[in-house]
């Protein structure tokens, strides 16, 4: 009993039978905003995430008494909430990771404290980024079967036509699947605005390209009520209270996408 008394003032693992079964370990990692809990169960199997001075293992749950580390860094408590609108310059790549020879994200930013991007824009793209530290507000907007807009301006190398605009409206084949209906409008002789309620990789190239044409131009402008609008290339803004408050609404079904 002494022994087990000294474990509990020390905060150590409650013993076998206890209602305290701990958080998991993604869950921890998310809410303390190192990443987003996909990204953290990748971590933890490429064996970057250690817990108590021994590797972890995807699934374990863990308690806030026991020492966490991911890449090198302890990991402490929560944080103040952060969400980020950025407008994201071409050639620098939607990632964490300092093993590609471009500039990512996150140190092109230089935010004071950790953040990491929703989801991901490619290399040759631009335009809006969102960049958080909440794992759970990252899940919920990048979990396609909750489809949520995200609306694009694109560039193509020859002229578009009626045709091609219906066809990337209906669906177009592509990654062994057909693309859900859109939202397709012609600004320009060579331009179209697109809304995407999916996110594969690379989608508008790749829908572009089943149809024979080539993208020289993409930028992302909105996602759900987020907007670029007013944001320079490079520059970043925190979102405002009543944005959060209604993407909060859009998230828990609550609210409506804007109109068309």
């Amino acid at each position: 009993m002494a022994e087990r008394n000294r474990q509990d003032k020390e905060g150590a693992r409650p013993a076998a039978g206890s209602p305290v079964k701990g958080i998991r370990l993604n869950k921890y990692l998310s809410e303390a905003g190192v990443c987003s809990r996909r990204e953290a169960d990748r971590r933890i199997a490429a064996g970057e995430v250690f817990v108590d001075g021994k590797r972890a293992s995807t699934g374990m749950r863990v308690f806030p008494s026991q020492e966490i580390v991911c890449g090198g860094r302890r990991v402490t408590g929560g944080e103040r909430p952060v969400l980020l609108a950025v407008n994201k310059p071409r050639g620098i790549v939607c990632t964490t990771s300092d093993k590609d020879r471009a500039e990512n994200i996150v140190d092109f930013i230089r935010f004071p404290s950790r953040i990491y991007p929703v989801g991901r824009l490619d290399k040759e793209s631009e335009g809006l980024l969102l960049m958080t530290n909440q794992g759970g507000l990252s899940d919920q907007i990048l979990r396609a079967r909750n489809g949520h807009e995200k609306e694009y301006e694109v560039t193509v190398s020859r002229p578009v036509n009626d045709a091609f605009i219906r066809r990337m409206a209906g669906g177009v084949p592509i990654l062994g699947t057909v693309t859900r209906p859109c939202y397709v409008e012609k600004t320009g002789e060579r331009s179209f605005r697109i809304t995407l309620t999916q996110g594969m990789n690379r989608q508008i190239r790749r829908m572009c390209e089943a149809l024979g044409f080539e993208v020289t131009a993409l930028k992302r402008v909105r996602i759900m009520n987020i907007r670029l609008a007013g944001l320079k290339t490079g520059e970043y803004r925190e979102v405002t209270k009543e944005e959060w408050e209604e993407l909060s609404r859009l998230l828990n079904g609550n609210g409506r996408q804007p109109a068309r």
